[in-house]
């Protein structure tokens, strides 16, 4: 899915369903950005190296059942009533399990998850141009395995990923 497509068919809707304070230009470099770092927007379940099997996370922004996106942005005393609504509104019913299995393919309701778990961290959203601190921010709240586990070479390869990605979503946004 391209940078385009994903923006108007899940994240605008999502960011107009959210109260308007939400709805900000930071949040959009962050979820392209994050998008982008998780899948591509070609993935909307986790890709294991057995293409008969599906790992853990869901969405474009692959969340797992027990991660930030689904279990915290649903218990989150800044989010919980958010997510429930957006549970209702999108005829989900809300357990980890129904919400989890939705967002593989409901791009709407994993785009205001991924919004709602970004709220839920403290603090201000870094600035559209703060690449540094929106890696700091995504190491926090998605907490990412394959950064966890990584060698010292995976660690620094996902950073320069992260700059490329970071770079393509300010660009797609007419952001220097």
């Amino acid at each position: 899915m391209t940078l385009d497509e994903i923006t108007r068919t899940a994240i605008e809707p999502a960011l107009h369903w959210l109260p308007v304070k939400m709805n900000t230009i930071e949040a959009r470099v962050e979820m392209l950005t994050i998008g982008l770092q998780e899948s591509n927007f070609e993935h909307r379940y986790q890709v294991l190296n057995d293409p008969k099997k599906k790992g853990p996370a869901r969405s474009f922004w692959q969340g797992e059942q027990g991660g930030g996106m689904v279990a915290g942005a649903m218990s989150h005393p800044a989010s919980q009533q958010l997510a429930r609504a957006a549970c209702t509104a999108r005829s989900v019913p809300f357990t980890t399990r129904a919400v989890w299995e939705a967002i593989e393919n409901d791009d709407v309701l994993a785009a205001i998850l991924a919004r709602l778990l970004l709220w839920t961290e403290p603090g201000a959203l870094p600035r559209a141009n703060d690449a540094a601190g929106g890696w700091a921010l995504y190491l926090r709240a998605w907490r990412p395995g394959a950064y966890e586990r990584g060698s010292p070479d995976d660690r620094a390869t996902l950073r320069m990923k992260w700059e490329r990605n970071h770079r393509a979503a300010r660009a797609f946004l007419g952001l220097p």
